[in-house]
């Protein structure tokens, strides 16, 4: 066999072996990250449900007000406030692109 291609396969099986070695590494160090991708998509879901059923959301803001309108109305100027700012984040990340 050609000592040039013998020396390029060598190489090739070589950085196979370096790729499939990171590739593992790359697995172990991700596996801390599940936990908190996992606690993501369960968020997920639970907006995904709230979408779905905007009258669980009025009946709690009806008791909310109902109970205690002061802190009732504290919440609400805070939920808007924090909307406001999620909206702002959200436009100038997508504008960024």
């Amino acid at each position: 066999m050609n000592p040039k291609l013998l020396e390029l396969a060598t190489r090739h099986g070589a950085l196979k072996a370096r790729i499939d070695e990171q590739r593992r590494q790359l697995t172990r160090h991700a596996e801390p990250l599940e936990a908190a991708l996992a606690k993501g998509d369960s968020v997920l879901k639970g907006v995904d449900w709230l979408k779905h059923h905007p009258a669980a959301i009025g009946i709690a803001v009806a008791v909310a007000v109902i109970a205690r309108p002061k802190r009732a109305w504290r919440w609400a100027r805070r939920s808007f406030f924090l909307w406001r700012g999620w909206q702002a984040i959200k436009s100038s990340l997508s504008g960024a692109r």
